[in-house]
């Protein structure tokens, strides 16, 4: 399989991806499965952020497991601490965030296009050829895809198991488009690409 056709076949799909990824977040509702948001006391709780974390942004783990240097004392007390604190994790932005930005739909494009490429240069390494052997292995390389962070933060960190679930299947869909647009640039005679 020549480099051009890889090439040609990774770009149709993470076109494809995009547009799937595009239509479950903003069409459909796959986006916000197993997102709750704070409705009760909502000013409350962000005046409470702003003040305790002010204009540092970043991902933050709650309650605090306090000095690492003797590992296993700050684990007697962070168990502990769950026992009476709520836990969970944060990723916090200070007031003036942007949603839906140019170049966060750049970003997302560029990775989609990556794991498109990435994918199908895989396949171009093995002596695969029939149309749906293709999908095939493009959609079990978005199954190894969507299994290592998912899995581990529904495990890790509690993440709900409804979100994990559809990230994963939006992750394969899309990585399934990707094969099938693929696997039809590579089905094509040579003179097209």
């Amino acid at each position: 399989m020549s480099r051009s056709r890889i090439l040609v076949a990774g770009l149709f799909g993470g076109l494809a991806m995009f547009i799937w990824a595009s239509i479950a977040h903003m069409i459909l509702p796959l986006g916000r499965v197993g997102i709750s948001e704070i409705k009760s006391n909502e000013p409350t709780v962000l005046a409470a952020l702003h003040a305790s974390l002010g204009n540092n942004a970043g991902f933050y783990f709650f309650p605090s497991i306090g000095d690492m240097a003797n590992q296993a004392e700050a684990m007697k007390n962070y168990d502990a601490k769950l026992v009476t604190s709520p836990s969970g994790i944060l990723i916090y932005h200070p007031p003036g965030a942007k949603s839906l930005t140019p170049g966060q739909l750049l970003t997302e494009f560029l990775v989609e296009l990556l794991e498109a490429l990435l994918a199908v240069w895989l396949l171009g390494k093995t002596s695969i050829t029939g149309f749906s052997a293709r999908v095939a292995f493009v959609a079990v390389t978005g199954i190894l895809a969507s299994l290592p962070t998912n899995v581990s933060y529904w495990n890790w960190y509690g993440f709900p198991a409804s979100y994990t679930i559809t990230y994963m299947a939006t992750e394969i869909i899309g990585f399934t488009l990707a094969g099938l647009a693929a696997a039809f640039v590579l089905s094509r005679p040579h003179r097209l690409t």
